[in-house]
């Protein structure tokens, strides 16, 4: 699962860079869309990891 979550990191941060490199708005949109997803997907496996804890200790 950590391989995923740097993955993710990884993502969020070539469409930060992405968006900051862009000159017209379709690829700044893009990229920043590729940022969101990349932290949205990084909270969601911090989420998927603590839940898994949770239900192992009930």
């Amino acid at each position: 699962m950590i391989y995923f979550t740097g993955l993710s990191a990884l993502i969020a941060l070539i469409g930060l860079a992405a968006a900051a490199a862009a000159q017209d708005p379709v690829l700044s949109t893009f990229g920043l869309a590729l940022f969101g997803f990349g932290v949205l997907f990084g909270l969601f496996l911090v989420k998927q990891h603590f839940d898994a804890r949770d239900a192992a200790r009930h």
